[in-house]
């Protein structure tokens, strides 16, 4: 797995400091998932969680789709900027990921919001109905331009693809796994893509925003 940040610990330290803190509930689920899950690292950070709260936010997003719900940090951060009446659909297959997440969903007022659908994601969109306004990918990388293709169809014109760790613990520069190569590929694919304007951003392993046109 990459990296956690691409920047020196002081400066993540530093932004970590002069960012707003989560809930007392977020660093318990934290706590959680580095004691029970064997890929801890898989989750997003808190700095990372709370860009995604304020892009949901920003956006007015009522409608929200995410690809990997893991422990569920992301999904519950994103859901805390959804309104009253909004929903966040988050698609995984790991039970044992999942499960946390449920837990920590049910002791949350915002995890009502949230509908988690298990089984293979690119199964689960084919079952969605347009139109989403903002779509989190954070899966596996090898279908990461599957998961593109499938997504931006349910977007509507105006919304907001964040796809993580795009710049893969700086492997994208010299790629050899398999994975490097498919997230090189989707970096370009999302670059040639004329329905969307872009920007790839250095915000821990690298987040790509693309809003459509």
């Amino acid at each position: 797995m990459p990296k956690l940040t691409l920047v020196p610990p002081e400066i993540e330290a530093y932004v970590d400091a002069h960012t707003t803190a989560p809930a007392p509930l977020f660093d318990e689920l934290r706590d959680v998932t580095y004691s029970r899950m064997s890929s801890p690292q898989m989750q997003v950070g808190a700095v990372e969680g709370t860009f995604l709260r304020m892009l949901v936010a920003l956006t007015g997003a009522r409608r929200v789709l995410e690809i990997g719900t893991f422990t569920g940090y992301s999904a519950l951060m994103m859901a805390e900027a959804l309104p009253e009446g909004g929903l966040l659909i988050t698609c995984d297959v790991d039970p044992e990921a999942t499960d946390v997440a449920r837990g920590f969903f049910a002791r949350s007022p915002h995890g009502r919001k949230i509908d988690l659908r298990m089984g293979p994601a690119l199964d689960t969109l084919k079952t969605l109905q347009a139109p989403f306004d903002l779509a989190f990918i954070d899966a596996d990388k090898p279908n990461y331009a599957a998961y593109w293709d499938a997504v931006l169809p349910l977007l509507r014109p105006g919304g907001l693809i964040v796809a993580d760790n795009v710049l893969w613990s700086g492997r994208v520069l010299k790629p050899e796994a398999p994975s490097d190569h498919a997230i090189v590929d989707f970096n370009a694919k999302v670059t040639a893509d004329p329905r969307v304007e872009h920007v790839l951003l250095t915000v821990r392993d690298g987040m790509m925003l693309a809003r459509k046109r």
